[in-house]
């Protein structure tokens, strides 16, 4: 019987046949329903993911922008440094991954783990850097085995770079990978986990200037993660280029001047307030920290009871010692204490109240006046004109040149020094003001406590007649085309008011001190400049006598208790241009110690504005 008389007579095959028939039209349809849904409706979003798993976007880092000095010299550059990194989503077996790469790192496996572990942190579609900064020699020895390293990257990104390694390195600062909490920050909403901002002084308050805009290139990859070709780059834009007011060639010689000695020096243009040089020691190299720097450099750093990381110019405060004296000298001549001619008999010491204080020179220095007392530095005869004035009338002078404020240093961490008063003591203490106190504020000693950048803006002042300065470190910043982006202007903080007889007699007990017999400053003379300036040494512990006089096992004052020693000078004196503070920590003597820096210092700045002459003439 054929099939269409069973089809005729068997109304059950008929029916089987008519299910099978719709089932197999409704699944057709289903399947086409389907399909018509995925390439017309989610045709653009499965396209988009079927790129996504064939293509990855990575960052690239925008070079910083350079730092220069005044003159266009280059301080601050960046380099290329090559990095391994792996892309998380395309590792399947990291144990084995791991294995591979650390022979060829020479890495512990352990390490690798660690930094995999830092990694998660940042979104998944970013690469975790695994190496930093590798030989070219270990990244071509990744390169030829990339075909058994999945999602390993190898890339080229910019690293800072130092020229002047650790000359001016608390000026221009140090950079940091980014925390969580400056993530957080609105400052920093084009930034993410890895990236690394400045931490310190220009690095840091000039970032939205020097970080540069990030490019990114496309990729294509394999199905195991491996690269295949690049598709599409867009560049980075570099930032912007800063010119400091430093002069690379006076860093240097400042540099040098100071050796190993721990202190701090920092030259100023009298006229302008800027900041010519700054050396602050013991030092530390920027590049450390641009590279990522190990636990064992950092407390190497934080524990160094020399403080390398602390910028000692603006937030290393000492007592000013015999290089207050100007101030005091000025004070007691506007208020009518003292005229140039009285004298007063220095026998070595001095006594009130039951109290003896003594001369630095222990037979005294006779009949003393003004010039007199500040060429040789007179303890006894400030003693006596700082009694008579008393303790506010030299606070408020002292403040007058910026003492007991900060300068308006324009970066951060200067601290304000201190400069006390009655009402001072009064509220700290709650105690009465003695007239002891007022002795020993009278040579700047005791309470009285100065910055050396607050020491260089007074003798800018003393130099151009009370104009009081504030220091400058920017000249200009640029873009790439040459527009100006930023240019500071002469910031004159306030003119100090002293008669021009007043101030003629003080500058010239200044000559005096560097240029006549018995000068405590003679160590900073020079033959073809005219020199002014002022010595000064100051305690750092109670001054013992000499029967009580600690001595270490070679006979001499242990390091610790040895006091400080500085100078203050401008010159040429005729017509100031550079004015210099220097503190050298325990040197113990400023004319035999902290003289003959600033000495150095001013001879290469003439030598540098000499030679500038000259190329002007050519």
């Amino acid at each position: 019987m054929g099939l269409d008389q069973e089809w005729k007579k068997s109304p059950a095959v008929r029916q089987r046949f008519l299910f099978y028939s719709a089932a197999a039209a409704i699944v057709f349809l289903l399947l086409l329903l389907r399909l018509w849904y995925l390439q017309v409706i989610r045709y653009e979003e499965l396209q988009d993911r079927s790129v996504r798993n064939r293509t990855r976007i990575l960052s690239i880092d925008a070079p910083r922008g350079p730092i220069f000095d005044h003159r266009g010299v280059l301080l601050v550059d960046n380099r290329p440094s090559f990095q391994i990194s792996v892309l998380r989503q395309d590792v399947e077996d990291r144990t084995l991954l791991f294995a591979r790469l650390s022979s060829l790192l020479d890495i512990e496996i352990s390490e690798l783990e660690l930094r995999w572990k830092e990694g998660r942190k940042f979104p998944i579609y970013r690469p975790i850097p695994l190496a930093l900064d590798v030989s070219r020699e270990i990244m071509e020895r990744v390169q030829e085995h990339s075909v058994d390293l999945p999602g390993v990257l190898t890339e080229v990104r910019p690293v800072r770079d130092y020229l002047e390694h650790g000359s001016a390195a608390h000026l221009i600062g140090y950079l940091g990978e980014i925390t969580e909490a400056e993530l957080k920050n609105e400052n920093f909403i084009h930034y993410r986990a890895g990236d690394f901002v400045g931490k310190t002084a220009i690095e840091k308050t000039y970032e939205s200037y020097l970080r540069g805009k990030k490019g990114q290139r496309l990729i294509e990859v394999d199905v195991q993660g491996k690269l295949l070709r690049q598709l599409q780059v867009e560049l980075a834009r570099p930032g912007n280029k800063i010119y400091l007011t430093l002069d690379r060639e006076l860093q240097r010689a400042a540099d040098e001047a100071v050796g190993s000695q721990a202190g701090a020096v920092v030259a100023l243009d009298v006229r302008t307030g800027a900041v010519l040089a700054m050396v602050s020691r013991p030092t530390f190299n920027p590049a450390l920290f641009a590279k990522g720097i190990t636990g064992d450099e950092w407390r190497m750093l934080a524990l160094d009871n020399r403080h390398p990381l602390q910028n000692k110019v603006i937030s290393g405060q000492y007592p000013p010692g015999s290089t207050f004296k100007m101030v005091v000298a000025l004070a007691a001549l506007r208020d009518g204490a003292i005229g140039t001619k009285k004298t007063i008999n220095c026998e070595g010491d001095f006594s009130i109240g039951g109290s003896r204080y003594r001369c630095w020179k222990k037979k005294g220095h006779g009949n003393t006046n003004l010039k007199k007392a500040l060429r040789e530095s007179c303890d006894v005869w400030f003693y006596s004109v700082g009694l008579e004035l008393g303790i506010d009338k030299l606070s408020k002078a002292a403040r007058g040149f910026g003492l007991g404020s900060p300068t308006g240093y324009p970066l951060p961490g200067e601290r304000s020094g201190l400069m006390p008063s009655q009402g001072w003591k009064h509220k700290r203490y709650n105690e009465p003001w003695y007239a002891g106190e007022t002795v020993i504020a009278s040579i700047g000693q005791g309470f009285v406590l100065a910055t050396p950048m607050q020491l260089a803006v007074m003798m800018a002042a003393v130099a151009n007649n009370g104009k009081v300065l504030k220091p400058q470190v920017i000249k200009r910043i640029e873009d790439w085309e040459g527009h100006l982006l930023l240019e500071p202007k002469i910031e004159v903080v306030r003119q100090v008011n002293y008669s021009p007889e007043n101030w003629k007699a003080v500058q010239d007990s200044l000559i005096a001190v560097v240029n006549e017999p018995h000068g405590t400053g003679h160590a900073a003379h020079l033959d073809n400049v005219l020199v002014a300036g002022k010595t000064g040494t100051s305690q750092v512990v109670r001054r013992r006598t000499d029967e009580e006089e600690e001595l270490d096992k070679d006979g001499k004052i242990p390091y610790r208790f040895r006091p400080h020693a500085l100078f203050v000078a401008y010159a040429p004196a005729a017509q100031p241009e550079i004015a210099i503070a220097v503190v050298v920590e325990h040197g113990e003597s400023g004319g035999r110690t902290a003289g003959p820096i600033a000495k150095r210092i001013i001879q290469r700045y003439m030598e540098l504005k000499e030679q500038a002459q000259l190329e002007l003439k050519e």
